[in-house]
């Protein structure tokens, strides 16, 4: 049986002693006056010696958990999971694991969700809020827990976030449909107030305001907690009732999902009958024939801003700065526009 590395065994590989050991291991290394010599060479050999800290042991001596709670809309999303596998790997090469919870949409859920984490002693939230979540959060702010939102925000709401540029993003997707011929342009989106779903709305009708091609009935909103053959027989009634539309931009991968079996009923052909570009990609559009067109986030470096943001709060709370930060989107283009 190999034997449990302690702290102990890395003191006396690294000739310091167990208590710089710890004070290293603990994020304490500078704040303590130890130098970065000492602190990188402790953290070479812990590294070396594979050394796994006892995080109970942890928790009762420190109050901190060493763990962060991730709440999104919906984990088996792509996006999400995407999102999720970042913040994740960013988190374990800080020595940190990470809860995931999915609130489905629902402000209840999600509510429970945070008091369960709050009862779990997390030491930092990453929250992707739903659509009245706005008292929770400021509950969360008002308890001086450290909090980042990711994917969406509360305007005037004082709390660090890392969201899409959204309204660029859908004005720069819309004028690429123009730029390529489409005249009468469709968007497909759901009918929530969140804030990246009005912005995307926006973005898309200012973009054809700006050619006098603007017209409210090319816009399809649906209610999120319908069943997906309620949502693709909605979007196939649309369709069929508006059949001079040339093109559509579709508010999130799960509306195209719905969207491209609405096509195969309707026998539409892509994009020859109708161009499409979808926001969010999926490991299915690049593989559909046409692939599909995609507004895509870029995952890496909002999961990896957004931890960084998590950290500074909690390991200065009193001095750390709130930060709103916008990231741009890529549009990747592909073969159904």
């Amino acid at each position: 049986m190999l034997k449990k590395i302690t702290i102990k065994d890395i003191a006396k590989a690294a000739n310091v002693s167990v208590t710089t050991v710890s004070f290293v291991l603990n994020h304490k290394g500078i704040e303590k006056g130890i130098s970065k010599k000492v602190i990188e060479k402790v953290l070479k050999v812990s590294d070396e010696m594979k050394f796994k800290p006892n995080m109970i042991a942890s928790s009762l001596r420190t109050g901190k958990t060493r763990s962060i709670g991730l709440i999104v809309e919906d984990i088996s999303n792509q996006f999400f999971s995407d999102l999720a596998k970042v913040i994740e790997r960013e988190a374990i090469d800080l020595n940190y694991r990470v809860f995931y919870c999915s609130t489905g949409g629902n402000d209840e859920r999600a509510i429970e969700l945070v008091n369960s984490l709050l009862q779990a002693n997390v030491d930092g939230f990453i929250i992707t809020p739903t659509e009245n979540m706005k008292s929770t959060i400021d509950r969360l702010l008002a308890l001086k827990c450290p909090v980042v939102l990711l994917d969406r925000y509360f305007e005037n709401q004082e709390a660090s976030h890392v969201v899409l540029d959204n309204f660029e993003a859908a004005d720069t997707a819309t004028q690429y449909l123009l730029k390529t011929g489409s005249k009468k342009i469709a968007f497909v989106t759901n009918s929530s107030q969140l804030i990246q779903m009005n912005l995307r709305k926006l973005g898309y009708s200012n973009a054809l305001k700006k050619e006098g091609l603007f017209d409210i009935s090319r816009i399809l909103d649906l209610e999120y907690y319908i069943s997906e053959e309620e949502r693709i027989d909605r979007i196939s009634q649309f369709l069929y009732s508006n059949p001079d539309i040339d093109a559509i931009l579709f508010g999130a991968n799960y509306l195209l999902l719905a969207g491209l079996q609405s096509f195969r009923k309707l026998k539409l052909k892509i994009p020859a009958d109708k161009a499409i570009i979808c926001f969010d990609d999926h490991d299915s559009f690049k593989f559909h024939s046409p692939s599909i067109t995609v507004l895509s986030q870029p995952i890496d470096e909002m999961g990896k801003k957004t931890v960084r943001l998590l950290m500074e709060q909690m390991n200065d709370s009193a001095n750390y700065e709130i930060i709103k930060e916008k990231k741009k989107g890529n549009l990747i283009i592909r073969e159904s526009v």
